[in-house]
């Protein structure tokens, strides 16, 4: 019986890195629910901010001691202007950790900062494929491609931030703009 448990043990390991993980741990997922109810029943942007505020603090929780400790010291750095820091500890915790979407998240802000638009892109698509409720990185994503011309698809990702943050300023008038251009004035 003792041998079953030390090889039961042994194996647990194992299986914890093989299960694949949420965007947001399965502990804190509720949570996460309820606050997007709160979100899309808030009157006003100031009713709503401090909601989005919880989400995106629910976002950072990574499930892992480890990595959420990497990500402290990542906007540390990031705070006190230091990016290539930053930049060394986004990179590790997303080899680390490469389904935790809110390091590709603040990767993708690093690298927009530093002018690297394409590797930007490419770190907000892993968000929101990582977590689609990724509001911000969605609107952000958005953005991005309008500004390299693909109207379409800067529409459908405002459009999905908006179903989720339907409070956030300028998101609604963004996504007029884009509609005219896509779809053309309807009569």
């Amino acid at each position: 019986m003792r041998v079953f448990l030390v090889m039961l043990l042994a194996l647990l390991p194992l299986t914890a890195v093989a299960a694949p993980r949420s965007p947001v741990p399965v502990h804190k997922q509720s949570d996460v629910d309820v606050l997007f109810e709160a979100l899309s029943k808030a009157q006003t942007d100031e009713d709503a901010q401090p909601i989005r505020e919880q989400l995106l603090a629910q976002f950072q929780v990574s499930g892992s001691p480890s990595v959420d400790l990497l990500m402290t010291r990542a906007n540390a750095a990031l705070q006190g202007g230091d990016s290539g820091t930053a930049r060394k500890l986004l990179d590790a915790i997303t080899g680390i950790e490469p389904d935790y979407a809110e390091a590709w998240h603040h990767r993708a802000s690093l690298q927009a900062a530093g002018g690297d638009d394409e590797g930007a892109l490419l770190s907000l698509q892993k968000t929101v494929l990582l977590n689609p409720r990724e509001f911000a990185a969605l609107a952000e994503l958005g953005e991005m491609l309008d500004e390299y011309g693909d109207k379409p698809g800067a529409l459908k990702m405002l459009r999905r931030a908006y179903a989720l943050n339907p409070l956030q300023q300028g998101l609604d008038r963004q996504i007029r703009e884009l509609t005219r251009a896509v779809e053309g004035d309807r009569i």
